[in-house]
């Protein structure tokens, strides 16, 4: 739940309020949404798609960090989110990661899930979903993320993903770049 604004220099930085704790980290301008009009309806982070997750990314530190309501829309078994939308939060905010920390598109070539604990669904339950660069192997990207729930880690993944050209990036995924909300698009 987005707390407050508050002005740090030039860039905006939000204070997020999550199981009583605060956090402050800039937000994550989503690159793609000029095209909406030419059919981007991506089921992780489109903000149009009626059916998908609508995830939003703020950058902290390292790592980029998504806050998601886990509604009961969602759920595999009753009130327990399902183990594929798992996958595909933490597959999403690897693309991400791609995208703002490495400022290229890239492909997901290996998906590695351990499930933890049960993941809760449900009207007023919000998930943290984190992930950063692991290591880097020529065009290569090693990525891990985790989603946490009440300060536990409930699922993890490990994924590598194959790294496209700036030049690819632009011509084949409509790449331009990945930034972060500064004041003067307030």
């Amino acid at each position: 739940m987005t707390d407050a604004v508050l002005q740090h220099g030039v860039s905006l930085a939000v204070r997020i309020l999550i199981d009583d704790n605060y956090f402050i980290m800039k937000k994550v301008i989503n690159p793609w949404l000029d095209l909406v009009k030419d059919g981007y309806n991506c089921f992780g982070c489109a903000p149009t798609n009626r059916l998908g997750l609508k995830m939003e990314f703020y950058e902290d530190g390292d790592e980029l960090v998504s806050f998601w309501n886990s509604s009961d829309d969602y759920q595999g078994w009753l009130h327990t989110l399902h183990g594929g939308i798992q996958a595909t939060l933490m597959d999403e905010i690897a693309a991400w990661i791609m995208a703002r920390k490495l400022q290229c598109a890239g492909m997901t070539i290996r998906l590695d899930m351990k499930y933890r604990k049960p993941v809760p669904t449900g009207e007023g339950i919000t998930l943290e979903v984190r992930g950063s660069i692991k290591e880097m192997k020529r065009n290569f990207a090693v990525i891990e993320a985790r989603i946490i729930y009440g300060g536990e880690i409930c699922s993890e993944a490990e994924m590598t993903y194959y790294c496209f050209s700036k030049e690819k990036s632009a011509s084949d995924f409509y790449f331009r770049g990945c930034e972060v909300e500064d004041v003067e698009q307030q």
